[in-house]
């Protein structure tokens, strides 16, 4: 039996009716290119390879390759290493990614797929439910942050439904949630990192107007939006009226 280890932040799904759930939220055809982040002792990748003629997984640890291995599935194809520095190029596009995603790394992992989202048709995950809420946060709600800006300016965002701690082993000490990730057919960002930058500087002392965040970046009489306003009164519209403002001054 693999024990859980807590530097991979691992909490091994077991509850049968949830993994049913996931796979009808993820809905699999039989030639769609999968590729499943973190399968820990396969409880979604053994229904997903019933349904699949290829299932490609990434996994850090070596005694759940092991595990993987010991499956003796065909249509299984198993990467060793870390999801972080994993290439979506060397896989058959556009993808399709699926994963209980560990805690520890979550916000790293969405970073770098979104980096990535001209490889993804879309993304289904169990997260921290407090992460999930944090992406699908509105503007106004105190949870609103870089997280949900970052997120809702390239991608429609829905949580699907709410997952129990006893669902797991160990069971961890936060409910976990279904998280449906599409990437938008278009977005108004024009630069990934003057966006970036935009952001961060704008939630990096939340309780401050934008006027005080940005005033390295622009003075009011550069932008057309009330830098009065903290940041989380925006819109992710506005944020990216902002980059885009700034941007604007570094062109001339």
């Amino acid at each position: 039996m693999h024990k859980a280890r807590k530097r991979f932040g691992q909490n091994f799904l077991i509850d049968n009716t949830v993994i049913g759930r996931i796979i009808a939220v993820i809905a699999p055809k039989f030639n769609d290119n999968l590729l499943e982040i973190g399968p820990g002792q396969g409880a979604m990748t053994l229904p997903l390879l019933e349904k699949l003629k290829v299932l490609n997984v990434i996994e850090i640890d070596r005694d759940l390759i092991n595990l993987l291995k010991g499956f003796n599935k065909d249509n299984l194809v198993i990467h060793e290493g870390d999801a972080l520095k994993f290439d979506l190029s060397t896989l058959p596009t556009p993808i399709r990614v699926v994963g209980n995603l560990p805690y520890n790394i979550s916000s790293p992992i969405l970073f770098h797929l979104l980096e990535n989202r001209d490889k993804v048709v879309d993304m289904t995950f169990m997260l921290q439910k407090e992460v999930v809420e944090r992406m699908v946060a509105d503007s106004g709600s105190k949870i609103y942050g870089r997280l949900s800006v970052m997120i809702q300016a390239f991608f429609e965002v829905e949580l699907i439904f709410i997952v129990p701690p006893e669902s797991f082993n160990p069971a961890p000490k936060v409910d976990s949630a279904i998280v449906y990730l599409k990437p938008l057919v278009k977005t108004d960002v024009k630069n990934m990192e003057i966006f970036q930058k935009v952001v961060k500087a704008s939630f990096a002392q939340r309780r401050k107007t934008l006027r005080n965040c940005l005033k390295s970046l622009l003075t009011q009489e550069q932008t057309t939006i009330n830098l009065l306003q903290r940041a989380e009164m925006l819109s992710v519209q506005d944020f990216i009226t902002l980059a885009n403002d700034y941007e604007a001054l570094y062109e001339k």
